[in-house]
């Protein structure tokens, strides 16, 4: 018997695919916990809608991404901190402190675990921030960091 599989399960397959498993499987098992249903023309059908809406949906937050991402790479983020001699901070910029600025200043809402950092920002200056908006959008963000 053919079933399209509604969640993941193990070791059959990801949730969308139609599998192949044995009548008392899918009777007894899949079905009634309503982890698949028979694949037959509707349910096919409304896999391949389903499929499609998400693609499309897809399509759309990628566009969104990219347009971000654009908006981001004109801003600069202007932080004061204190600092010492030589132009050390006390500290280090934190990936919440660039997100609070940025909200504070352009209003953008970024969050906090997509900034990424190669190393934390202990200096004052101009500095890029990687910004991960999408698997396949990356943005940089320039942070300015002053003496307060």
């Amino acid at each position: 018997m053919e079933v399209v599989l509604l969640e993941d399960v193990k070791s059959l397959g990801k949730k969308g695919e139609i599998v192949k498993v044995n009548d008392g499987y899918a009777r007894n098992y899949i079905l009634p916990k309503k982890l698949g249903v028979a694949a037959n023309a509707k349910n096919l059908n409304d896999l391949k809608l389903q499929q499609a809406h998400a693609d499309k949906v897809a399509a759309e937050q990628l566009a969104a991404a990219k347009d971000f991402a654009g908006k981001l790479s004109e801003c600069t983020v202007e932080l004061a901190v204190k600092s010492g001699e030589g132009g050390k901070v006390f500290g280090s910029v934190s990936t919440k402190e660039i997100a609070a600025a940025a909200k504070a200043q352009y209003g953008m809402e970024l969050d906090k675990k997509k900034l990424q950092l190669a190393e934390p920002i202990k200096t004052l200056g101009t500095h890029e921030v990687l910004v991960k908006l999408h698997r396949e959008v990356t943005a940089k963000l320039k942070v300015h960091v002053a003496e307060a």
